[in-house]
């Protein structure tokens, strides 16, 4: 334990404590690290939609992990570590720039705003009356439309699903080798994550790039094609530094509000069940379910997503993969540290991860949309109020590409279906207050964006 001890006295991770050591963390902090690597792929392809710079955006996705990361072990000293959330980013690209053509500094806006919300939140007591006071069914709602739509846009992405004469979506046509690989590749990924293996996306995604040198999507032009060279100083994205568009946001105010507290929300909630999971599973929680450093957790996180808005990225958040690295043995913020140090290494990656191409992404984004569906199973499927309102926002997220509706029309279903059965102490002001927003949102996009 001697090597471990100038660790303990630097940052105090007391890994004595928890019964492990430097090599056992730094272990985990690179078992974690392959677990969330696909992120460095899939974050700059998703915001390249907006018409960002895809290199730039790489070195957004890694200056927000190691910064997300560096917070989180540093400051809360848990093996959980951050980067740009899944979910957040796709609607921070498709939903506020492309759909409603308000400007990526808007975007970051209601990103930081959402982010100040929360780390004020997780300096009181107020954080846990607003989990309690949300509907259930509809936080599963909402994981599991986006699950879906992500799905669909990793699909699209891949070229597996078309649009055919009709303008009716289609299968692509299975003779093309890169169509072929992509459809092969799907169920490359599906049987890793059966089997269990710890990195599956980051896998696929190599398998398709090394598939892709080999692959032409048209007469001599490959599906991968290998940069001059690999390692290079990162760009620095200096456009996306303090971005925030204020006055549009000012502007658009209630139009961009609902949208805003979804930032808010989404990272909330997710953060509390990421936290709760990952420090259950790693035996740092106590017997009435508070876990080691939990306001300073909940504080890193918040401060992780301001910090990230500061340097352009979409949400930042705790990542379920974590469990991984707490499997691998990972107790302290060591594990974490070691996260951080390799999202910051594979900066001077770039020119190779730009190479990746967009069919190599699609199973990650699929795989990912799949397994955010999970939350389906909570659901009471014998409660119309449930499962009515959880399912609209899925079917209409989906099949409209519009989130904001598949919303709408999940929370005031909910709300109409509690009052007609008089089950009042369902609406909670919280919620009442959600669909407020909802209306005026709602009001403001049909008179004035249509």
């Amino acid at each position: 334990m001697k090597s471990a001890l100038p660790l303990q006295k630097l940052f105090r991770f007391n890994m004595a404590d928890h019964q492990s050591s430097v090599g056992t963390e730094v272990l985990a902090g690179l078992t974690t690290f392959g677990a969330m690597a696909y992120i460095i792929a899939v974050n700059p392809t998703i915001l390249a939609a907006t018409g960002a710079d895809r290199a730039d955006m790489i070195t957004v996705t890694v200056m927000a992990a190691m910064c997300g990361s560096l917070l989180m072990a540093l400051f809360a000293r848990l093996p959980i570590a951050l980067a740009p959330v899944m979910g957040s980013n796709v609607v921070f690209a498709q939903v506020v720039v492309v759909r409603m053509g308000l400007s990526y500094g808007t975007a970051l806006t209601m990103v930081l705003v959402g982010g100040i919300l929360f780390t004020c939140l997780s300096l009181s007591n107020v954080r846990q009356h607003i989990v309690s006071g949300f509907p259930v069914s509809i936080r599963i709602g909402l994981q599991a439309g986006i699950g879906l739509f992500i799905a669909y846009l990793g699909l699209k992405g891949g070229g597996l699903i078309v649009n055919d004469a009709g303008g009716n979506v289609a299968f692509a046509d299975l003779r093309s080798p890169s169509v072929m690989v992509v459809f092969l590749s799907l169920l490359f990924i599906a049987a890793l994550v059966a089997a269990r293996v710890r990195g599956a996306m980051l896998l696929s995604i190599l398998a398709v790039t090394v598939a892709g040198l080999f692959i032409q999507t048209s007469p001599g032009h490959f599906m991968t094609v290998l940069p001059s060279q690999m390692v290079a100083l990162p760009h620095v994205p200096k456009a996306y530094f303090f971005a925030f568009d204020t006055t549009e946001f000012i502007h658009n105010f209630f139009l961009v509000i609902p949208l805003t507290l979804y930032f808010f929300l989404s990272d909330f909630f997710s953060a509390t069940a990421t936290m709760i999971a990952v420090t259950r599973r790693a035996g740092l929680m106590d017997a009435q379910g508070h876990f080691l450093n939990s306001r300073r957790a909940y504080l890193a996180d918040g401060l992780a997503s301001i910090m990230g808005a500061c340097l352009g990225s979409p949400t930042v958040g705790a990542y379920v993969e974590s469990a991984t690295g707490v499997e691998a043995g990972g107790r302290t913020g060591l594990t974490t540290l070691t996260v951080a140090m390799l999202f910051g290494l594979s900066a001077f990656l770039w020119p190779l991860i730009a190479c990746i191409p967009p069919q190599a992404t699609t199973p990650a984004l699929v795989m990912v949309g799949i397994l955010m569906m999970e939350g389906l199973t909570e659901l009471d499927v014998s409660n119309p109020l449930e499962t009515i309102s959880a399912g609209m926002i899925v079917l209409l997220t989906v099949t409209t590409a519009n989130l904001m509706i598949g919303i709408c029309a999940g929370c005031f279903a909910y709300t109409i279906m509690a009052a007609v059965t008089r089950n009042w102490k369902r609406l909670t002001p919280v919620f009442l207050l959600t669909n407020v927003l909802l209306v005026i949102y709602l009001i403001l996009v049909t008179y004035t964006v249509n």
